[in-house]
This record gives structure tokens, C-alpha cells and sequence, in this order.
């Protein structure tokens, strides 16, 4: 993977200076296409020979759910005329870090054995950014395996909460 983080270092820092304070609109547009060019069949499409870049652009501007401004089809053609369609979740995983390191959040996945509600999810985030020592960014995936509780993933440092894990916890216990 340190050949794609390469490869997508130079396009996330030229966005991420290009898009000065709208970095939250690009953002958004930057993760709608990088959603759609995790698709295999849509690389397959695109990296087909006698496929051509517009045909590409097209495409995906075609899926694309929101209207792109300008500066998002001129960005796309960028990594489409490159041959980086496949690169695009990396860059925008990339820019992401980028515009997270500059306002000092992080993104968070919260796992959940299940639906958290809006005001469950506050009050979480509320405890989690004490814990943590800065603001987050929360993303819910639900995990029946956790049989309750919840386990949050924020970069490398892990907060696991559930049953699954305190169950597990006495499991060692007892066999030691």
C-alpha cells in the first residue's frame, strides 16, 4: 500500500492547498468521488483500452449524486487523464488527514452492537472527546458481534468497551 499512499500524497496536497477555506465542501465532493471509484466494475470500465478519458469522466459525473463545481471536474479529469482513477479513495483518505491535522480533529469509527440514536450519539461523542483530547469525527457501523457496548477506532488507538471484549477479558482470566 506505500506505493498508492506515494502516488496519492502529491494530488491530496494539491487539493487540500488548492481548496484554501472550502475544505469542507470538498471534502464532501472528494469522498462522493472516491466512493465511486472504489467500484471494480467502474475501474475495469475505465481501464479498458478502447475506453476514453472523457468516457470515463462521463461516467462517473454520471453516478455522481450531487452537482460537481468546476473545480471537482477539473480535479477528476486530472486523475483520469493520469490513469489514477484507482487512487482516488487514497487521495481522499489523505486529504482528509490533511484537513483533520489542520483543525485538529480525527475520524472515528464508533461499532455498535446496535442503532445508536442522536442523542446517544452526542453524549458519546461528548465522553470520547474527553478521552481522546480532541474533537472527532464519528462514523457508526454496527456490529452485532459486540453483543453491547461499543468499540471505537480513532487512527491507531483502539477503545474496546463491549461485551465481546470484556467476555473475552474473563476467558483469559479463567484459563490462566
Amino acid at each position: 500500500m506505500a506505493e498508492l499512499a506515494t502516488i496519492a500524497r502529491p494530488y491530496a496536497e494539491a487539493l487540500f492547498k488548492a481548496s484554501g477555506a472550502d475544505l469542507a465542501a470538498t471534502a464532501t465532493w472528494l469522498d462522493e468521488l472516491a466512493a465511486i471509484a472504489a467500484n471494480v466494475q467502474l475501474q475495469q470500465f475505465a481501464e479498458n483500452p478502447s475506453i476514453t478519458s472523457a468516457q470515463a469522466f462521463d461516467v462517473i459525473t454520471g453516478v455522481a449524486k450531487t452537482a460537481l463545481p468546476e473545480s471537482a471536474k477539473n480535479f477528476l479529469r486530472a486523475v483520469i487523464d493520469n490513469g489514477r482513477l484507482s487512487v482516488l479513495p487514497e487521495i481522499a483518505a489523505q486529504f482528509r488527514a490533511l484537513k483533520n491535522a489542520q483543525s485538529g480533529s480525527a475520524d472515528a469509527t464508533v461499532f455498535s452492537a446496535f442503532a445508536l440514536d442522536a442523542a446517544a450519539l452526542a453524549e458519546l461523542a461528548v465522553t470520547l472527546e474527553k478521552r481522546f483530547g480532541r474533537k472527532l469525527n464519528l462514523k457508526v457501523e454496527l456490529e452485532p458481534a459486540l453483543i453491547g457496548g461499543v468499540r471505537v477506532v480513532a487512527g491507531d488507538e483502539v477503545l474496546d468497551t463491549s461485551v465481546k471484549a470484556r467476555l473475552e477479558q474473563m476467558k483469559v482470566a479463567l484459563m490462566a
